[in-house]
């Protein structure tokens, strides 16, 4: 298997016999195909980040993630949402399925 990037809490890699991708979440390993780890990339990334400090809006700070047809289940706090958003959008890039972004700074 390769290893297409690794982030604080999660790594992705990628069989090379299959098709295949494995999803590292530290307790436990999901295989994925691309099109269930394009679902993980579009549910990723809608998780609105700015519900995390508001209190009204997300109390406990926590977020549910489904993933693979409700097969696993995930509960994530803010850092690792954060980390899990930065990993698939740096995965996709690597995989050279998505544009780097470009941060304007002024």
């Amino acid at each position: 298997m390769v290893e297409i990037y690794r982030s604080k809490y999660y790594s992705l890699h990628q069989a090379l016999g299959e098709r295949a991708f494995y999803l590292d979440f530290g307790q436990k390993t999901i295989r994925m195909s691309l099109c269930q780890l394009l679902s993980l990339r579009h549910k990723v990334m809608s998780i609105s980040l700015e519900s995390h400090f508001d209190g009204a809006l997300n109390k406990h700070g926590v977020e549910v993630l489904l993933l693979c047809n409700k097969e696993h289940l995930f509960i994530l706090n803010t850092l690792e949402i954060i980390d899990l958003k930065n990993m698939v959008e740096h995965a996709f890039v690597a995989l050279g399925l998505s544009a780097e972004r470009e941060v304007l700074a002024v």
